[in-house]
């Protein structure tokens, strides 16, 4: 929803994950192949997608494009999605994680050649998967993705207390 009320569609919308090929950017994969969104992903070979995701993104018609670097990802995005890269229970993977992780980190840096939006599911670990200044900057659409996500979130409860 986000995604579609920012480009008014997703038509010529190209999208990129960056990061983890957790639960959210396996989600992606498949909501990106379901309304024919373009999407690159970027992740550390031994992080990424799962095959039998990227298998039914296929099958959808639409599968991503697989990169290792995530400039390569992000310079013709025109939106950027990440999520935290250690997940509740992963802590004891954190410095492996880190380390897997050096040069993922969506910031100016990643994003100085792109004019690319920027989402997160949140909650974010500032400084580790996302810098701060790129949450809250005027490229960020995070809080947007937050607000949606609510409305979302009422209309399931709605429709699972009206059963």
């Amino acid at each position: 929803l986000t995604i579609e009320e920012a480009f008014d569609g997703f038509d010529d919308v190209q999208a990129a994950w960056v990061g983890d090929g957790n639960n959210v950017g396996q989600s992606f994969v498949i909501g990106a192949a379901m309304v024919g969104l373009d999407l690159t992903v970027a992740t550390p070979v031994s992080y990424g997608m799962d095959d039998a995701v990227l298998e039914q993104a296929a099958a959808l018609g639409h599968p991503p494009t697989i990169v290792d670097d995530p400039k390569d990802a992000v310079d013709d995005a025109d939106v950027v999605y990440t999520d935290v890269w250690i997940s509740m229970g992963q802590e004891d993977q954190r410095h492996e994680k880190l380390a897997a992780f050096d040069g993922y980190q969506v910031n100016e840096r990643l994003l100085a050649d792109s004019d690319a939006q920027v989402m997160h599911c949140l909650p974010a670990h500032r400084g580790e998967e996302i810098t701060g200044d790129v949450l809250e900057s005027d490229r960020s659409l995070v809080w947007d993705q937050a607000e949606n996500r609510l409305h979302a979130q009422k209309g399931l409860l709605v429709e699972l207390l009206d059963a």
